[in-house]
């Protein structure tokens, strides 16, 4: 049986995966709990509001999502503070558009990177031109300062060992899907509150894939010694059994990483594309209902008002 989701129920679906994620106290990125490299929780808030419409429009390519989506964030907020999360999120969001079965969101995912085009390589090429992302550097084959002669998947697939976000093109989001939605899930489980759902999926990524904007800015060492230390803290997280433990060394390191300059982002994107698989996954079978995450200003009773760096 068909279950067609509408645009209204998608945009909820992205923001509320974009406010769990603002919400979970993942180091080394801005939350309710500090903010940091430059950007506040405010602006974070506005950009998810600004993406959900051009993110849903029926229809419309990954390309024409990716670079409305990047034109929006620009308006609101006159930053990048999402443009990994819109690279994730358009080919999510455009193959639960498309009409098939309810299990069948992997499927449709990748039916989606492979129909992807030259243009959608072009308007997205102009997408992250825009955006101004840091520590982009060149490439010797399929420059963004270029016209791409390829598709949006080959210029993904070109650039996967660099760039986390291009693997997910490159291997039909599998570490989404393989490791974020299951860890999601089973944290939605255990403990109430989407932004413990991101905060699993988080230390689950990062534990195994050294974040590449870490490593892009660092260098790999660096980004190796990052997952080292989210793998402990993944481990103490899956023994625990309250999600408020393990707050004061999530804080510490968080506060450690943000003296230092180093932010986790693209990991921090991938939890947002976990929690919004899940989230579309169960909007194909009709078991969604969008009373997730509370905006980030309204913050729980439970929550300590602790600023970390």
């Amino acid at each position: 049986m068909l279950n067609i989701i509408s645009s209204e129920q998608l945009a909820q679906a992205l923001k509320s995966a974009c406010v769990a994620e603002i919400r979970a106290p993942k180091p080394g990125n801005v939350s309710i709990y500090s903010a940091g490299h430059g950007m506040t929780v405010q602006q974070f808030e506005a950009s998810a509001n600004a993406i959900a419409a051009p993110l849903t429009v029926p229809g419309a390519s990954v390309g024409e999502r990716i670079l409305r989506a990047v034109e929006a964030t620009q308006q609101a907020v006159g930053c990048n503070t999402n443009l990994g999360i819109v690279l994730l999120a358009a080919p999510l969001l455009c193959a639960a558009q498309q009409e098939s079965g309810a299990h069948a969101l992997l499927l449709k995912v990748r039916g989606v990177l492979e129909r992807l085009t030259q243009q959608d390589a072009e308007l997205t090429y102009a997408a992250i031109r825009l955006a101004k992302p840091a520590g982009l550097g060149s490439s010797a084959r399929h420059d963004i300062s270029e016209k791409p002669q390829v598709t949006l998947l080959g210029a993904m697939q070109e650039a996967r060992e660099r760039d986390s976000i291009a693997r997910q093109y490159a291997n039909g989001f599998a570490d989404v899907f393989d490791v974020g939605v299951p860890r999601a899930r089973e944290t939605l489980t255990r403990f109430a509150g989407e932004e413990w759902a991101v905060l699993s999926a988080y230390l689950a990524l990062l534990a195994r894939f050294p974040d590449s904007h870490v490593e892009r800015k660092f260098g790999s060492e660096l980004a190796r010694q990052v997952s080292s230390r989210a793998a402990a803290l993944d481990s103490t997280w899956q023994r625990s059994d309250s999600p408020q433990a393990l707050l004061p060394q999530l804080l510490a390191f968080d506060a450690e990483l943000k003296r230092d300059g180093i932010n986790p982002g693209t990991t921090a994107d991938l939890s947002v594309a976990s929690l919004l698989a899940l989230h579309l996954q169960d909007l194909l079978q009709g078991s969604f209902t969008g009373s997730g995450a509370k905006p980030a200003s309204h913050r729980s009773k439970t929550k300590p008002q602790h600023v970390g760096a």
